[in-house]
Protein backbone atom coordinates (compact mmCIF):
# COMPACT_ATOMS: atom_id res chain seq x y z
CA UNK A 1 0.00 0.00 0.00
CA UNK A 2 2.70 2.36 0.97
CA UNK A 3 4.62 1.66 -2.05
CA UNK A 4 1.67 2.58 -4.04
CA UNK A 5 1.37 6.32 -2.53
CA UNK A 6 4.76 6.83 -3.04
CA UNK A 7 4.58 5.53 -6.86
CA UNK A 8 1.66 8.17 -6.94
CA UNK A 9 3.29 10.86 -5.28
CA UNK A 10 6.57 11.09 -7.37
CA UNK A 11 4.12 10.16 -10.90
CA UNK A 12 2.34 13.29 -9.77
CA UNK A 13 5.80 15.55 -8.80
CA UNK A 14 7.00 14.36 -12.09
CA UNK A 15 3.72 15.91 -13.62
CA UNK A 16 3.46 18.75 -12.07
CA UNK A 17 7.44 19.41 -13.26
CA UNK A 18 6.52 18.58 -16.75
CA UNK A 19 3.88 21.26 -16.85
CA UNK A 20 5.93 23.37 -15.49
CA UNK A 21 8.70 23.03 -17.97
CA UNK A 22 5.64 23.17 -20.58
CA UNK A 23 4.15 26.23 -19.16
CA UNK A 24 7.16 28.22 -18.93
CA UNK A 25 8.70 27.82 -22.98
CA UNK A 26 5.03 28.69 -24.29
CA UNK A 27 4.55 31.34 -21.73
CA UNK A 28 8.23 32.73 -22.63
CA UNK A 29 7.06 32.35 -26.23
CA UNK A 30 3.74 34.64 -25.78
CA UNK A 31 6.10 37.34 -24.15
CA UNK A 32 8.53 37.23 -26.79
CA UNK A 33 5.71 37.22 -29.81
CA UNK A 34 3.53 39.89 -27.73
CA UNK A 35 6.62 42.45 -27.91
CA UNK A 36 7.44 41.80 -31.06
CA UNK A 37 3.51 42.94 -32.26
CA UNK A 38 3.79 45.94 -29.74
CA UNK A 39 7.37 47.24 -30.91
CA UNK A 40 5.94 47.75 -34.60
CA UNK A 41 3.83 50.64 -33.95
CA UNK A 42 0.95 52.15 -31.76
CA UNK A 43 -1.26 49.20 -30.62
CA UNK A 44 -4.35 49.44 -32.76
CA UNK A 45 -6.94 46.37 -32.76
CA UNK A 46 -5.26 44.65 -35.87
CA UNK A 47 -2.08 44.04 -33.62
CA UNK A 48 -4.28 43.67 -30.16
CA UNK A 49 -6.48 40.83 -32.67
CA UNK A 50 -3.11 38.78 -32.98
CA UNK A 51 -1.97 39.04 -29.75
CA UNK A 52 -5.22 37.67 -28.36
CA UNK A 53 -5.36 34.92 -30.95
CA UNK A 54 -1.52 33.50 -29.29
CA UNK A 55 -3.37 34.28 -25.67
CA UNK A 56 -6.02 31.86 -26.68
CA UNK A 57 -3.31 28.91 -27.87
CA UNK A 58 -1.88 28.72 -24.56
CA UNK A 59 -5.51 29.03 -22.66
CA UNK A 60 -6.41 26.00 -24.43
CA UNK A 61 -3.56 24.08 -22.65
CA UNK A 62 -5.93 23.65 -20.01
CA UNK A 63 -3.29 21.45 -18.05
CA UNK A 64 -1.02 23.50 -16.83
CA UNK A 65 -3.61 25.70 -15.57
CA UNK A 66 -4.85 23.62 -12.73
CA UNK A 67 -5.45 23.36 -8.81
CA UNK A 68 -2.37 22.06 -7.54
CA UNK A 69 -0.54 24.78 -9.05
CA UNK A 70 -2.73 27.34 -8.98
CA UNK A 71 -5.29 27.37 -6.54
CA UNK A 72 -8.98 28.66 -6.04
CA UNK A 73 -9.89 31.19 -3.60
CA UNK A 74 -11.95 30.83 -0.91
CA UNK A 75 -15.88 31.66 -1.36
CA UNK A 76 -15.26 34.65 1.24
CA UNK A 77 -11.90 36.16 -0.75
CA UNK A 78 -13.77 35.25 -4.19
CA UNK A 79 -10.36 35.70 -6.65
CA UNK A 80 -6.74 34.69 -6.58
CA UNK A 81 -4.81 36.42 -9.12
CA UNK A 82 -1.05 34.78 -10.30
CA UNK A 83 1.61 36.54 -12.07
CA UNK A 84 2.69 34.35 -14.54
CA UNK A 85 5.12 35.82 -16.81
CA UNK A 86 6.48 39.61 -18.17
CA UNK A 87 8.56 41.50 -20.28
CA UNK A 88 11.13 44.13 -19.46
CA UNK A 89 9.10 46.84 -21.51
CA UNK A 90 5.92 46.18 -18.84
CA UNK A 91 3.77 43.30 -20.86
CA UNK A 92 2.27 41.15 -17.86
CA UNK A 93 0.81 37.95 -17.76
CA UNK A 94 -1.49 36.65 -14.96
CA UNK A 95 -4.20 34.21 -14.48
CA UNK A 96 -7.21 35.04 -12.57
CA UNK A 97 -8.78 31.96 -10.69
CA UNK A 98 -12.35 33.48 -9.21
CA UNK A 99 -15.27 31.89 -7.60
CA UNK A 100 -19.13 32.32 -8.50
CA UNK A 101 -20.80 35.75 -7.28
CA UNK A 102 -17.58 37.43 -7.88
CA UNK A 103 -19.07 40.65 -9.42
CA UNK A 104 -16.65 43.45 -10.82
CA UNK A 105 -18.06 46.82 -12.33
CA UNK A 106 -17.74 48.76 -15.60
CA UNK A 107 -14.20 50.25 -15.67
CA UNK A 108 -11.27 50.30 -17.89
CA UNK A 109 -7.42 49.90 -18.19
CA UNK A 110 -5.55 52.60 -19.48
CA UNK A 111 -3.79 50.27 -21.26
CA UNK A 112 -4.41 47.63 -23.61
CA UNK A 113 -5.66 44.06 -22.12
CA UNK A 114 -6.63 40.58 -23.53
CA UNK A 115 -8.69 38.09 -21.62
CA UNK A 116 -8.69 34.30 -22.47
CA UNK A 117 -10.95 31.52 -21.09
CA UNK A 118 -9.38 28.49 -19.35
CA UNK A 119 -12.09 26.76 -17.94
CA UNK A 120 -15.46 28.31 -16.60
CA UNK A 121 -17.37 31.33 -17.95
CA UNK A 122 -17.91 34.68 -17.16
CA UNK A 123 -20.20 37.50 -18.72
CA UNK A 124 -19.02 40.70 -20.01
CA UNK A 125 -20.48 43.92 -20.92
CA UNK A 126 -18.57 45.94 -23.19
CA UNK A 127 -19.83 49.74 -22.84
CA UNK A 128 -19.12 53.01 -24.47
CA UNK A 129 -18.47 56.81 -22.59
CA UNK A 130 -21.58 58.62 -24.24
CA UNK A 131 -21.05 62.04 -22.11
CA UNK A 132 -18.23 64.50 -22.81
CA UNK A 133 -16.29 63.95 -19.93
CA UNK A 134 -16.27 67.59 -18.82
CA UNK A 135 -17.85 67.27 -15.53
CA UNK A 136 -16.15 65.62 -13.10
CA UNK A 137 -16.94 62.55 -11.32
CA UNK A 138 -20.07 62.00 -13.55
CA UNK A 139 -20.49 59.83 -16.50
CA UNK A 140 -22.51 58.16 -18.68
CA UNK A 141 -22.37 54.94 -20.20
CA UNK A 142 -24.15 53.26 -23.06
CA UNK A 143 -24.11 48.89 -23.50
CA UNK A 144 -22.25 47.85 -26.87
CA UNK A 145 -22.29 44.36 -26.49
CA UNK A 146 -22.10 41.28 -24.44
CA UNK A 147 -19.59 38.62 -24.33
CA UNK A 148 -19.62 35.20 -23.18
CA UNK A 149 -16.06 34.80 -22.44
CA UNK A 150 -15.61 30.69 -22.32
CA UNK A 151 -13.06 28.08 -23.32
CA UNK A 152 -12.06 29.18 -27.05
CA UNK A 153 -12.88 32.70 -27.08
CA UNK A 154 -11.00 35.60 -25.80
CA UNK A 155 -11.84 39.39 -25.66
CA UNK A 156 -9.46 42.21 -26.39
CA UNK A 157 -9.95 45.99 -25.47
CA UNK A 158 -7.79 48.84 -26.06
CA UNK A 159 -6.86 51.24 -23.27
CA UNK A 160 -10.02 53.60 -23.02
CA UNK A 161 -12.57 50.21 -23.90
CA UNK A 162 -15.26 49.84 -20.82
CA UNK A 163 -16.26 46.33 -19.69
CA UNK A 164 -17.58 44.85 -15.98
CA UNK A 165 -17.58 40.90 -15.24
CA UNK A 166 -19.83 38.71 -13.77
CA UNK A 167 -19.09 34.74 -12.76
CA UNK A 168 -22.59 33.50 -12.14
CA UNK A 169 -23.40 29.67 -12.13
CA UNK A 170 -21.57 27.10 -9.72
CA UNK A 171 -17.53 26.89 -10.80
CA UNK A 172 -14.90 28.50 -10.46
CA UNK A 173 -13.18 30.10 -13.46
CA UNK A 174 -9.44 30.00 -14.56
CA UNK A 175 -8.72 32.60 -16.92
CA UNK A 176 -5.30 34.55 -18.38
CA UNK A 177 -5.61 38.32 -18.11
CA UNK A 178 -2.79 40.02 -20.46
CA UNK A 179 -1.96 43.39 -20.17
CA UNK A 180 0.62 46.28 -21.51
CA UNK A 181 1.49 46.95 -17.87
CA UNK A 182 1.62 45.77 -14.56
CA UNK A 183 -1.67 45.58 -13.17
CA UNK A 184 0.22 46.89 -9.67
CA UNK A 185 1.44 50.33 -11.83
CA UNK A 186 -2.52 51.08 -13.33
CA UNK A 187 -3.44 53.46 -10.44
CA UNK A 188 -5.70 55.69 -13.30
CA UNK A 189 -7.77 53.11 -14.08
CA UNK A 190 -11.93 54.09 -13.39
CA UNK A 191 -14.70 52.59 -12.16
CA UNK A 192 -18.36 53.38 -13.42
CA UNK A 193 -21.24 53.24 -11.44
CA UNK A 194 -23.87 52.88 -14.37
CA UNK A 195 -27.52 53.57 -11.69
CA UNK A 196 -25.70 56.86 -10.36
CA UNK A 197 -24.07 58.43 -13.34
CA UNK A 198 -20.78 58.62 -11.90
CA UNK A 199 -17.04 58.00 -12.12
CA UNK A 200 -13.61 57.62 -9.74
CA UNK A 201 -10.28 56.32 -9.50
CA UNK A 202 -10.55 52.25 -9.54
CA UNK A 203 -8.89 50.29 -6.33
CA UNK A 204 -6.21 47.51 -7.77
CA UNK A 205 -8.34 44.67 -6.30
CA UNK A 206 -6.73 41.59 -5.17
CA UNK A 207 -3.28 41.30 -4.22
CA UNK A 208 -0.99 39.41 -7.03
CA UNK A 209 0.50 36.28 -5.99
CA UNK A 210 4.11 35.15 -7.10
Amino acid sequence: MRCGLIFRNETKRLTRMTYESERQEITNAFIADAAEITAEGPMDRARLDRIKSRLMDIAARAELWGEDDFPAPSVEEKQNRFFIADHPSGLTLYLNVMQPGKVIPPHNHTVFACIAAVEGAEKNKIYERVDDGSVPGRAELKLREEVDLRPGNALAMLADDIHSVVIDGADVIRHLHFYGQPLESLDRRISYDIEAGTCKVMDIGAKTRK
